[in-house]
């Protein structure tokens, strides 16, 4: 069966983005691309949202996020109810952040990977799996102090 994902980029991820979509293929993920189109400025939030609302409402599964240095988008994303977005550059971070933090969205920061090591780093997370246990009761956790906000 294959696993859907929603994935968009701001500008300054654009082009890691394009590049990353044969490795999607690759693993078998089916993905919806929600932007950007080009290089031309934008507002990475909006393409953050457009992700994590896709993951929240269950439309996709996960997500994947690619902006200049991964941080904007994550903070963005994780703005949205049951998105637990983690920035990673390395396949270690990325396939701790899978088994120990149950991550649902990656997000990369462009300006600090090589091609390559982004590759590594995708394929790190969407190969990983949740480890639940002691992690279970951690995430839980966290979902309890989403639900305390207002």
């Amino acid at each position: 069966m294959s696993r859907k994902i929603a994935l968009a980029a701001d500008h300054a991820g654009y082009e890691e983005k394009e590049k990353l979509k044969p490795t999607l293929d690759e693993l078998g993920i089916e993905y919806t691309d929600m932007g950007t189109a080009s290089t031309d400025s934008v507002d990475y939030p909006d393409y953050a949202r457009k992700v994590a609302e896709a993951v929240s409402n269950g439309e996709v599964e996960q997500g994947l996020l690619v902006c200049g240095s991964g941080t904007g988008m994550a903070i963005a994303a994780n703005k949205v109810k049951g998105v637990r977005a983690a920035v990673a550059w390395n396949e270690d971070i990325a396939r701790l952040a899978r088994e120990h933090n149950d991550a649902n969205v990656l997000s990369l920061p462009a300006r600090f990977m090589s091609d390559e090591d982004a590759k590594k780093v995708v394929k790190a997370f969407f190969n990983s799996n949740f480890e639940g246990g002691r992690h279970g009761r951690r995430v839980e956790k966290i979902s309890e102090m989403e639900e305390s906000e207002g």
